[in-house]
């Protein structure tokens, strides 16, 4: 009989130690077992061999075929340590939960590559790729402004790497720039191309991760940051494509960074790794110089022609002689959508609010429609006649009448996407208008609607930030940023920094080489330093800038954060708890900056009050001695993307 110390792939399991089982049969580390756990069947991965231990143990039900590479087993210890969570949940990620059904596994795609011929290399360009291809186990920053063609350095890479017979992950912040990015690889590569994203169902998430296992040439992975647990055998290079995004930041246990998991698994392999974007982190930018990381730069377009560069037309906001058509499209946003519509080319609205309205409010008592469970404002949608919260999914109908004064006089102030479609229907009853945000069904997602887009047959897009994200669109000539201070407004430090990104991302989409592009900005704060920074595309002025503040303040990069939250049925024993804990830590006589406790920004839930303390530390070791002090019934984020 022999002893293995097995991790299983469940939730249900909270411990941060491997569980024991027996097998009659020798057992490789990194090979799949099905074993019991409480009730259950669980899929578990073989860690190591153990001797027999002293308490009676149950026996493995299963071997399954399949066994994770080795790096894979690495890239699993390291993110127990990096980022302490449940055992569960790290196995979890490496291996799909329907693996232990019965299936047949069959490799059906037949995809062959088309003959592509590929746009000339500009100077930047061949630099990039020389300065790459001299480094093949280097790390690289390619800060190339909007349009100056990453992409296009990516397939070069990608070419260059399958050739060595070495494999390629891309990941991509959202699962709608997918297509994009899968288009182009395809074309070049045909069916060596393997996307990996949530949307797929489960059998088809089963037999890419058997595409990826099973490969017997090199592939390219395509897809958000789960990506990087797929089983590589021998992977060469890891592309980061939009690697300021924040959806590359995992927001349940574990809360790891798919930025540190990627350098790790590059580490493992001996691969490069390239984070591509215009716009990089403040911290980001500030660790590849501190260690010597080679930063390429792309500031020549792509594409050269007299389209490159676009107008840009600021607007105030606060002057409404320039809003005589609408209250929220200025007249010179109206005019050039119209031209837009006349030369049959496309225009993008970009507002990061979605819903119909963001405030329902009584004018006469002042009474405001609020959540039940989070006490945060409801969104109207009116094209349901509903109210929603956008953070824990509460739903119910509008109403006609206050419930405190019984008034009629309801008023619905500040806009969301579906207003803005609303009032582009009555103003250009004839266009064909798409909105894109998370409140779109299955068929209306801008990834269903891909192909449509692209040919042109959406006049006029609609959107939250997705649109902003890296997408390339022939047909487009106008941009309207219909409030550029949303970000803004937010109390976090890195408010600034996602504002400075937003407006540098949408205005991008213009000005790529197909055809002239205009951007017409509108804004409270037409003299804000962030707005005219993102505009004039001045990074190293605003870089330095937020690097001075938060060097004064003492924020990342100069620091390391830990976010710790407690839930509590009323607010007071939520105070009170994060009052307690905070007494705790400081008898831990740690050289460590606790600030707080503090009723957490979205304060509310169904599960009660949330309240948190932030621990701030240039030492990262020792915020893990804080975690392990935590007593049981509080959460913590290490490296948090934000502070909300």
């Amino acid at each position: 009989m022999y002893y293995y110390e097995v991790w299983v792939t469940s939730h249900l399991y909270h411990g941060q130690q491997a569980l024991t089982y027996s097998a009659d049969s020798v057992l490789d580390e990194g090979s799949l077992v099905l074993v019991p756990m409480r009730q259950q069947k669980s899929l578990a991965v073989v860690v190591s061999k153990t001797l027999k231990p002293t308490f009676k143990v149950k026996p493995v039900l299963k071997v399954l075929p399949y066994q994770l590479p080795r790096q894979s087993l690495d890239l699993m210890h390291w993110l127990s340590e990096y980022y302490p969570a449940p055992l569960g949940n790290i196995a979890s990620l490496f291996v799909p939960s329907s693996l232990s059904r019965k299936h047949e596994f069959k490799v059906t795609r037949s995809l062959k590559p088309k003959e592509t011929t590929l746009p000339t290399l500009t100077k930047e360009q061949k630099s990039a790729l020389l300065h790459v291809s001299d480094n093949p186990t280097g790390n690289f920053l390619l800060h190339g402004e909007t349009g100056t063609g990453k992409t296009r350095v990516y397939l070069e890479l990608a070419k260059i790497m399958l050739a060595s017979s070495k494999s390629v992950l891309v990941l991509t912040p959202e699962i709608s720039l997918t297509p994009q990015l899968v288009r182009s690889f395809e074309e070049l590569f045909g069916n060596q191309v393997i996307t990996v994203h949530s949307n797929l169902s489960d059998v088809e998430r089963r037999d890419a991760w058997l595409s990826v296992l099973h490969a017997s040439r090199p592939v390219v992975v395509i897809g958000p940051r789960s990506a990087l647990f797929a089983p590589f055998k021998s992977l060469g290079l890891i592309i980061i494509d939009e690697a300021h995004e924040s959806a590359y930041k995992q927001e349940q246990a574990p809360y790891y960074h798919a930025h540190r998991a990627a350098g790790k698994l590059a580490q493992l392999h001996g691969a490069q790794l390239v984070m591509g974007t215009a716009t990089p982190n403040v911290t980001d930018y500030y660790i590849a110089r501190a260690r010597g990381m080679e930063i390429l730069r792309l500031i020549e377009p792509a594409v050269k022609t007299a389209a490159s560069k676009p107008q840009i037309q600021v607007i105030n906001s606060r002057d409404r002689e320039q809003f005589i058509q609408n209250r929220y499209l200025s007249d010179a946003l109206i005019k050039a959508v119209k031209d837009a519509l006349e030369s049959k080319e496309q225009s993008l609205l970009f507002l990061n609010r979605r819903g119909t309205a963001r405030l329902v409010m009584c004018q006469i008592c002042g009474w405001q429609a609020l959540c039940p469970n989070c006490d945060l404002p409801l969104t109207y949608h009116g094209d349901s006649h509903s109210m929603r919260c956008h953070t824990c999914g509460y739903k119910e109908q509008a109403i006609t009448k206050c419930p405190v004064c019984s008034s009629n006089d309801i008023i619905y102030k500040n806009i969301g996407t579906k207003s803005i479609v609303e009032a582009l229907e009555r103003i250009f009853p004839k266009a064909r208008i798409g909105r894109y945000d998370s409140d779109n069904t299955k068929a209306e997602r801008f990834d269903q609607q891909f192909s449509e887009i692209t040919s042109g047959k959406i006049d006029i897009l609609v959107g939250t930030q997705l649109l902003a994200k890296g997408l390339d669109l022939p047909s487009l000539s106008i941009v309207g940023v219909i409030t550029a201070d949303t970000n803004l407004t937010f109390p976090d430090y890195t408010a600034e920094e996602k504002t400075y990104q937003l407006i540098t991302q949408i205005v991008g989409r213009v000005g790529r080489g197909h055809r002239a592009g205009k951007a017409i900005i509108q804004t409270y704060n037409p003299d804000s330093f962030v707005i005219k920074a993102a505009i004039n595309k001045d990074w190293v002025d605003f870089y330095e800038r937020q690097l001075a503040e938060r060097e004064q303040f003492m924020f990342p990069p100069f620091c390391y954060l830990l976010k710790l939250s407690c839930v509590r049925k009323s607010q007071l024993s939520a105070a009170r708890t994060a009052e307690t804990l905070r007494i705790t830590l400081l008898k831990l006589s740690l050289p460590v900056q606790i600030i707080g406790p503090s009723p957490s920004f979205y304060e509310k839930s169904k599960s009660g009050y949330r309240w948190q303390l932030i621990v701030k530390s240039k030492d990262r070791k020792l915020l893990l001695e804080v975690v392990k002090a935590l007593p049981a019934n509080w959460t913590y984020d290490l490296d948090p993307s934000s502070l909300l």
